[in-house]
Formats: C-alpha cells, sequence, structure tokens
C-alpha cells in the first residue's frame, strides 16, 4: 500500500460513498472500487459493506481509517520538514476560511503574497466559522480566519472589525419591525446567538421570518429585489449604496460590532512558509478591502 491508497480509505471514510469519495480523489467510481478491492486483497480483511445509503465499515475497516488519518498527517509532517530545513519560503500552507473571508478578502490576500513568495502553495477549506475553529484547534490547518468572538487557547489577531445592520429597499421604522417581513439566512451559532439576544432587548414580539435561505449574499439579493429585510455585517452591504440601513446597536446606544480574527499556534510559525504568512496578513489593512495594494 502507498500513501495513496491510505488516502482513499481515509476519504473514503470520511465520505461514506463511493460517488462521492470519487469526486474527491479525482477518479473515476469503478477506479476506486476496483482500487479497493486490491487493497482488501492484499491485507485479506474487509474494508465496507455497501448498503442503500451509502458504504459501511467493518471493524477493520474502522481500524484502517483510524490509521490512514494518522499516517496521512505524518507523511505531511515529514514533507513540511524537508521543506522547512531550507531558509527559503517555500511549502503549502494549510488554511481554513469562513465562507465570508473567502470570498470578500481570502482571494486578494494570496495574490499579493504570491507575488512576494512565488514558491509558496495553498490547500484552503472553506466551511462555517465553527468548524474552521476546530480544524485549526486539531492542527488539522496551520492558519484559520474565523469570524465572531471565539474563546481561543493559542495565538489570535484581530484582523478587522465591522457594524451591523438592519437592511432594506425601502425604509423601514425601526419600532415597526416586528410586522416587516425579515430575510433569515444560515449563519454561525455565535453571530445568531447575538443578534437572537439583541432582538430580545428591543422587542416583545418575534420578528416577521418571510424567507429562510442558505447564505448571507442570497439574502442580500432578496433585500436588494424589495422582499424584506435582512440584519446583515456592513461587509455585505458596502458595495450597494442605494440600500437603506438602520445601525444595529446595544441598549446604551453603542455599535454592536462583528469580529473576524485569525487564529494560529506559536509552534506553527517553526514552518518558514507559515511564518512568512502570518506575518504578511499581519501586516495588512483589512479594514477595508480597498486598502489593500493593487
Amino acid at each position: 500500500m502507498d500513501e495513496r491508497d491510505w488516502m482513499i480509505i481515509h476519504v473514503l471514510y470520511e465520505k461514506k460513498n463511493i460517488t462521492k469519495a470519487a469526486q474527491s480523489l479525482f477518479i473515476t467510481q469503478p477506479a476506486l472500487t476496483k482500487r479497493l478491492m486490491v487493497i482488501e486483497e492484499e491485507l485479506g480483511v474487509k474494508i465496507v459493506n455497501r448498503g442503500i445509503r451509502g458504504v459501511h465499515f467493518t471493524p477493520q475497516g474502522e481500524y484502517l481509517a483510524k490509521r490512514a488519518s494518522e499516517l496521512l498527517s505524518l507523511y505531511r509532517d515529514i514533507r513540511e520538514d524537508l521543506t522547512n530545513m531550507t531558509d527559503e519560503v517555500i511549502g503549502t500552507i494549510r488554511l481554513g476560511v469562513s465562507t465570508f473571508f473567502s470570498k470578500y478578502k481570502l482571494p486578494i490576500i494570496l495574490r499579493l503574497f504570491k507575488e512576494q513568495y512565488p514558491k509558496a502553495e495553498f490547500h484552503v477549506e472553506t466551511l462555517k466559522s465553527q468548524d474552521i475553529f476546530n480544524l485549526v484547534y486539531n492542527q488539522e490547518v496551520h492558519v484559520g480566519f474565523v469570524r465572531g468572538g471565539y474563546s481561543w487557547p493559542g495565538r489570535k489577531h484581530l484582523l478587522f472589525q465591522e457594524k451591523i445592520y438592519i437592511v432594506s429597499k425601502f425604509p423601514v421604522d425601526f419600532a415597526d419591525l416586528p410586522n416587516v417581513p425579515k430575510i433569515d439566512y444560515q449563519t454561525d451559532n455565535l453571530f445568531k446567538s447575538l443578534i437572537d439576544n439583541w432582538w430580545a432587548d428591543h422587542f416583545s414580539k418575534p420578528p416577521l421570518v418571510a424567507m429562510k435561505v442558505d447564505r448571507g449574499d442570497t439574502g442580500r439579493e432578496m433585500v436588494v429585489n424589495g422582499l424584506g429585510y435582512a440584519i446583515l455585517p456592513a461587509m455585505f452591504i458596502n458595495d450597494i449604496p442605494d440600500l437603506h440601513k438602520l445601525e444595529v446597536n446595544d441598549k446604551n446606544n453603542n455599535p454592536i460590532l462583528r469580529e473576524t480574527w485569525m487564529f494560529y499556534y506559536e509552534e506553527s510559525l517553526s514552518n518558514n512558509v507559515v511564518k512568512a504568512f502570518v506575518e504578511f496578513v499581519e501586516g495588512l489593512d483589512l479594514q477595508d478591502i480597498s486598502a489593500l495594494p493593487e
């Protein structure tokens, strides 16, 4: 068995589905099935059983999946250690990035860093902030970009803060907000709790939710088309000048701010390319994307 075989077991265990695993590995489903059979024959054990709802790992398969994860981490660490034996900034940075950050901030950051360090490469996972937090915590990525006030045991850097707004196509009276159709969208639990607590401080009636959508930018488009209001961080609406905005303030009339952080562990800085990347990002002004040099 080689590293590719261990990757097949690892990905199949994560996906629990032959088709999805094959797509993730960029091979055909028959090729994956054939290789899995060869692995089973070589080891003399049954790794998975197929069912209507996907594949089910046998006890031997569960053991192999656990060892696959360990071995792949070892392979990765060896490659990173070998690359790091020179002073050159070269290698792959593993990043965990919130969906919002990956759309509005990350592309230009990676472009600028790549221009300065052309031998750097990136492996990026885009997930919700809670999932990114877990990836960094478990050291599955070097650096995480997380939105919200998570308690973090390692090192962190505040990237920027933004105000939160009640956004609508047409003017909305604040006192009448519980009677106005609201566009709800999926977000992380911290932000949802923040808004729920703010609402409870200001209104005795629940919001009139007219629509639930998958993401904040989808909700924004519903607002643009006059289908209701949404409560959105500033970054979602900075490029749309004609919307009506009301600041979301606390009971003392101070703006409630949404924070975006960079999380990492001190020991990650022993990797040259990670150290260069962290220092590069810390030197940027991310409060306004227009502040970044072209």
